[in-house]
């Protein structure tokens, strides 16, 4: 049994775009890069070929990855739930962070939509796990890799 992954519109079709440029333009380079490899004779001792085959198998895993990921997912609404009183996968959590003293968004969003960069965090992230179903007021600790955190929630918003 596989997780259901949720998505956006946007991050289900980035997904969507992404196996489209694999299937058809990677993998057809790559069988072209595997013809000519034979060509120049000797398999055996051809690192050219050997390269080529482990890019075709990493190329076929992440299609059946990104393939396995489209089945599974469910494409989210922004604007369900509309209950904002607790955090849920696509809300907006503004925080202060006591141990940085500093106020710092979030966006709550599917592993594979997560970009730190832009403030979306995975909810299986060890902070967005910890923030999923929390309401605004409340203080929560959190263990990350550099140790515990002390986050208060702000505000609970629905972009």
């Amino acid at each position: 049994m596989t997780d259901v992954t949720y998505l956006t519109k946007e991050g289900y079709q980035k997904l969507l775009d992404e196996l489209k440029q694999l299937k058809l333009v990677d993998r057809v380079e790559i069988t072209k890069l595997i013809a000519e490899a034979r060509e120049k004779g000797d398999l055996s001792e051809n690192s050219e070929y050997d390269a080529a085959r482990d890019a075709q198998g990493m190329l076929e895993m992440r299609i059946s990855k990104l393939e396995e990921i489209i089945a599974n997912s469910r494409i989210l609404e922004s604007s369900a739930p509309a209950d904002d009183s607790k955090a849920y996968i696509l809300s907006t959590v503004v925080t202060h962070n006591h141990t940085t003293n500093k106020k710092v968004e979030y966006i709550l969003v599917s592993e594979n939509e997560a970009d730190h960069k832009s403030g979306k965090i995975s909810v299986k992230s060890p902070i967005g796990r910890a923030l999923l179903g929390k309401s605004a007021g409340d203080i929560i600790e959190v263990e990350v890799p550099a140790g515990i955190i002390k986050i208060e929630i702000l505000e609970i918003l629905r972009r």
